[in-house]
């Protein structure tokens, strides 16, 4: 049987890194793009067409699904993976992020965060003991430590608390992750679990956090508090060092991130894993991602355009239909234009990212980097 987990580098190419994580329902090829599955589903997508698309991985949402169906229903369904119909692996974060961005209905304190559901008013409580318990109900296959997201803009003493909490809940969510070994069929036995790094854009809370989390020991590490409104360049000013404070033996994670220009400047700076939900969102409001760059197929110079999204791209929309086509079901608000639109842009991203492993592999990584955003870029 395959091993819980285990991370092997293949190649490396300046920072960036060639590599495969293997675990017990499957490999993943880094570096990878998770497609978000919400709430049990990427949202306009069959699980077949997911994994046909090229990903190996997807993600679920703690928050979301703690809510509805509820963690302890989807434990009696069979879990996750079952109830969806999708048998590789699946990253569940651990609902900080979304708590926090519910401001007006949550309250943090050192035990963890109260809540109002947005869905019902109901009340709830996340500690990084809950959190682990839902993700384990779920059956997850990796795991994240519960975390607070620090916003984006505040200043050092709030981000140094915020930072120095979420250690303190990053060794609970290890503890709790631990214990959980004998309550539901093993679960800790066969999963992973990531730590989350935090510090706002302050190298030096960074470098204590990265340290704090080596010191605790995880399977993965994940850069957080990013993709929160800083911009490109701060984000990526922070990814100039942030991953080189992790251990070049475990897979670096930067969480919700993002464009494709992202990525590549992102795996330039030794990123391995990522997750967004920019192609399904921007394939349900009509913008394509292509290999020139994004376009907005609702525009009407489209209505008579007989040429697929991207002549570069194989994808099952663009070797079938047209331009014109796809822009009639969007501005006609055809449940099928959602659907096209989103296979294509998943398969462009999984493109992307196996585009950017064979580059590593080949030690021509920067040429390619250098090529994509000439011609991503150019608008």
């Amino acid at each position: 049987m395959t091993e819980r987990f285990t991370f092997h580098l293949h190649a490396t190419d300046g920072k960036a890194r060639r590599g495969t994580i293997s675990m017990q329902r499957g490999d993943i090829q880094t570096p990878a793009f998770m497609p978000v599955g919400t709430a049990g589903t990427v949202k306009a997508m069959r699980p077949a067409e997911v994994s046909a698309s090229g990903a190996d991985i997807i993600l679920g949402n703690t928050y979301h699904l703690m809510l509805r169906p509820t963690a302890e229903k989807l434990q009696r369904l069979g879990g996750l993976h079952k109830f969806m119909g999708w048998d590789k692996p699946i990253l569940t974060d651990s609902g900080g992020y979304q708590v926090m961005s519910l401001s007006e209905l949550r309250k943090i304190t050192e035990e963890g965060v109260s809540f109002k559901s947005h869905l019902d008013g109901s009340k709830h409580m996340i500690t990084p003991e809950r959190s682990m318990e839902i993700q384990r109900l779920i059956d997850s296959d990796i795991v994240m430590a519960f975390d607070e997201c620090t916003p984006n803009g505040v200043d050092y003493d709030t981000a140094a608390k915020s930072m120095e909490m979420s250690m303190r809940w990053a060794k609970r969510s290890r503890d709790g992750f631990d214990q959980s070994g004998g309550i539901g069929g093993n679960h800790a036995q066969r999963a992973a679990l990531f730590g989350i790094q935090q510090g706002a854009l302050n190298e030096t809370l960074r470098g204590e956090s990265a340290q704090a989390l080596i010191d605790i020991g995880f399977d993965g590490y994940a850069i957080g508090g990013l993709a929160v409104g800083e911009g490109q360049e701060a984000m990526f000013g922070v990814l100039d060092y942030a991953p080189d404070q992790l251990p070049d033996d475990k897979p670096r994670y930067l969480m919700g991130v993002g464009k494709p220009d992202d990525l590549v400047g992102a795996v330039e700076r030794g990123v391995d894993m990522f997750d967004c939900v920019l192609p399904t969102r921007s394939g349900r409001n009509g913008q394509a991602f292509t290999w020139n760059g994004p376009i907005n197929i609702r525009n009407a110079k489209f209505s008579e355009d007989q040429n697929p999204i991207d002549e570069k791209c194989a994808c099952p929309v663009c070797t079938t239909w047209s331009r014109a086509y796809v822009h009639h079901l969007i501005r006609s608000g055809e449940i099928l234009g959602a659907m096209l639109m989103t296979q294509h842009n998943i398969y462009f991203y999984q493109d992307l990212m196996a585009a950017m492993r064979s580059a590593i592999s080949e030690n021509r990584f920067s040429i390619f980097a250098a090529q994509f955003r000439r011609n991503y870029c150019r608008k």
